[in-house]
């Protein structure tokens, strides 16, 4: 399911969906029948749900909660499935997993009331509370990343330690800044010229088959953790997320770079979000994970390396050449090694 949702420049997203014709004469709907099967059972032993005052938000555990807790928050249009290939690594590096769904993923829903990334970190809070964590690693992937320096902007006494995964660790928007008018009217074009609209359904079966990979063939039960309803009924993958992000055009796009006050919230809140500022007094470890390629939609290394250098003895800044900007998907063992190097420093940190 990981190949279904290409996040590009932190906050575009561009969606292709698999072809809706099943020349290949496979019978979808038993195969579907034992995907919904597997995925309650799935459930079962590693979801959960926490009611905060925003929301009843959505969770999935693996470990020994004795472990060092590791509470991730995904990227956008994806869900808490998105660790679930190495989710077994990092318990074996002696985490405690526990992947959040934020508003419009996997089974949260979007709040009635405006909501922003704080917010997603209040909910954090009242998860770590309902669990008895008082202390948790606090990461995330791209928009995740930005999550969790929220969290830390909110609740920095609730943190061992950070984990930055292309993510939260710059100011989203000064890249583009940067850019003339014309440069970055044409970088926005270039985002939205092969937009594909993502399709809506009718019943849930009908958006397993839209999406169902051929090509890797299996239950793909995990794909049932993108379907939710619009307000409509319809059945479709992040209903509602590109009006609480504020991208549903190139001109909500570039009204989030250039005039944040007009946007909504959630988006308002990820255009003012300044790291710099909020770790201007770090005192845990963070691991910096930064991807760069010859198309890098973040080229942030310059001042991921100015923060590192505000707290040397804190910051372990880690590049991944060739790399897009998924550094778990395309470079699984890396990042479990990286992750578990880390979780040392986090408790050596600890007994200081």
């Amino acid at each position: 399911m990981k190949n279904v949702c290409l996040c590009l420049l932190l906050i575009a997203t561009v969606f292709k969906t698999y072809s809706q014709d099943l020349s290949l004469g496979l019978n979808l709907k038993p195969r579907y029948d034992s995907a919904r099967i597997a995925f309650e059972n799935f459930e079962s032993k590693h979801g959960g749900f926490v009611t905060t005052r925003n929301v009843r938000m959505h969770y999935l555990e693996w470990g020994n909660p004795k472990d060092v807790p590791l509470i991730w928050a995904h990227g956008s249009f994806t869900n808490g499935y998105e660790l679930m290939d190495i989710a077994g690594k990092l318990v074996d590096q002696g985490y405690y997993l526990v992947a959040i769904d934020y508003y419009g993923h996997g089974q949260t829903p979007i709040p009635a009331h405006e909501v922003s990334l704080h917010h997603v970190a209040d909910d954090i809070k009242a998860l770590m509370e309902a669990k008895k964590i008082k202390k948790a690693v606090v990461g995330g992937w791209s928009r995740g990343g930005s999550i969790a320096t929220a969290f830390y902007d909110t609740y920095p006494g609730s943190v061992s330690g950070l984990i930055l995964e292309d993510g939260g660790s710059v100011a989203v928007n000064s890249h583009y800044q940067r850019m003339t008018e014309t440069e970055l009217k044409s970088r926005v074009a270039d985002i939205f010229k092969d937009r594909v609209e993502y399709g809506r359904f009718d019943s849930e079966f009908e958006a397993y088959k839209a999406y169902y990979d051929h090509s890797s063939g299996g239950l793909q039960f995990e794909l049932l953790a993108w379907l939710s309803k619009d307000k409509e009924g319809k059945w479709s993958i992040g209903a509602g997320l590109e009006e609480l992000f504020h991208m549903k055009t190139a001109e909500q796009f570039l009204g989030n770079i250039l005039r944040p006050a007009q946007s909504t919230l959630f988006a308002r809140s990820m255009a003012v979000m300044e790291p710099e500022i909020i770790y201007r007094n770090l005192d845990v470890p963070m691991l910096i994970l930064d991807p760069i390629s010859d198309q890098d939609i973040q080229p942030f290394e310059k001042a991921n390396e100015k923060l590192r250098s505000l707290h040397p003895e804190l910051i372990t800044h880690k590049i991944y050449e060739q790399t897009g900007h998924n550094i778990h998907y395309e470079k699984p063992d890396a990042f479990v090694k990286d992750a578990g190097e880390f979780l040392k420093i986090v408790r050596k940190h600890k007994k200081k």
